[in-house]
């Protein structure tokens, strides 16, 4: 080959363009779409209270002698709460139950001396009226037993409201921090709440009514705070709105069993409406919205899509939206730097 041809040849080798080579894939955090059943949305706010609550006081006055329990502490139905001084009571049970030993003694002898009568007069050693006395001193005897037996009765039941028990199972929310003071009859000394579950009362549209039931499963998430349930059911429906406003009370049951919920705070109750569709939920640090909220999908090919979604429903850390077509995988964090058909793999 001749020198001449050697370099036309390579002329035409450095003048070919290169060929394009297959760019790497970009690394980007990923995140998987999980599909759900959604409605359409309804989030109304509303106040936890708890399921019940009760102030306790004794029935009679006295100095408080024990108080068995602190505030915070969790009681059960029939646990002792506190005491008063009981040494008068206990002294009157105690002439009480003498009083009914006596009388036990005195109605037997009548009773015997009764019968004894009894079989006399058959025999016609004792009179008529003289049977008829003993008959009635026996029963005036028996007359003064019960009547000791109510006493006691009595007695036993003005020392037991000595003791102050607790009605539910709760949660002590005051209590006396010291003993020895004084207490009157009826004052509130213990403040008991069940705080599981707890109750959000709140209000509904009335054209929403129909939709809500009783026993419709909804979610509650705490305003201010992270607690969140999907457990929620509402409870009752009223048949009355308010004067006022219009609107419809809804009761709706929130479990509590960690305590996560906080009562006589503020909650969202998340209301399904209408029938369930197809829909995904994504972390909100995957959602775009310049230009109108979009995502970016990973296609099957491992190139992204963006594809523009419907927000059906905003929780604190996650949205639940909906598509027209389906979504396996999103974007996390994207920028506005990402390229639709850019091919994609997990950072």
């Amino acid at each position: 080959m001749t020198r001449v041809m050697m370099t036309s040849l390579l002329t035409v080798l450095l003048a070919a363009p290169a060929l394009a080579a297959d760019p790497p894939a970009a690394k980007l955090r990923l995140v998987k779409a999980r599909e759900v059943k959604s409605s359409s949305k309804e989030t109304v706010t509303g106040q936890l209270f708890p399921s019940r609550m009760l102030p306790l006081g004794f029935e009679v006055g006295g100095r408080l002698a024990v108080s068995k329990v602190q505030k915070g502490d969790f009681v059960k139905t029939g646990q002792l709460l506190g005491s008063l001084d009981a040494e008068i009571s206990d002294a009157q049970v105690q002439q009480a139950e003498a009083g009914v030993a006596q009388a036990e003694a005195v109605a037997g002898l009548a009773l015997d001396v009764a019968s004894r009568n009894e079989k006399l007069k058959a025999e016609g050693s004792v009179s008529d009226v003289q049977n008829r006395q003993a008959d009635v001193s026996a029963k005036q005897a028996q007359a003064g037993l019960a009547l000791a037996k109510a006493q006691l009765a009595q007695a036993r039941a003005g020392r037991r409201r000595h003791d102050l028990k607790a009605l539910f199972n709760g949660t002590v929310i005051d209590a006396p921090d010291t003993v020895g003071g004084m207490v009157g009859p009826g004052n509130p000394v213990y403040i008991i709440m069940q705080l599981d579950p707890l109750v959000a009362k709140l209000t509904i549209p009335e054209n929403l009514r129909p939709s809500i039931k009783p026993g419709l499963k909804v979610r509650a998430e705490a305003v201010g705070g992270s607690a969140t349930t999907d457990d929620a059911v509402v409870k009752v429906v009223i048949p009355s709105a308010d004067a006022q406003t219009r609107r419809v009370p809804v009761e709706v049951t929130v479990p509590n069993p960690k305590g996560e919920f906080v009562a006589n705070t503020l909650a969202r109750v998340v209301l399904p409406i209408g029938e369930a569709r197809n829909a995904y939920v994504i972390p909100s640090t995957a959602l775009s919205t310049t230009g109108g909220d979009h995502v970016y999908a990973v296609s099957a090919d491992g190139t992204l899509k963006k594809q523009f979604v419907t927000i059906v429903e905003r929780r604190n850390a996650e949205f639940v939206i909906s598509a027209s077509e389906p979504i396996d995988q999103v974007v996390d964090y994207p920028t506005s730097a990402l390229v639709e058909g850019t091919k994609v793999t997990q950072r």
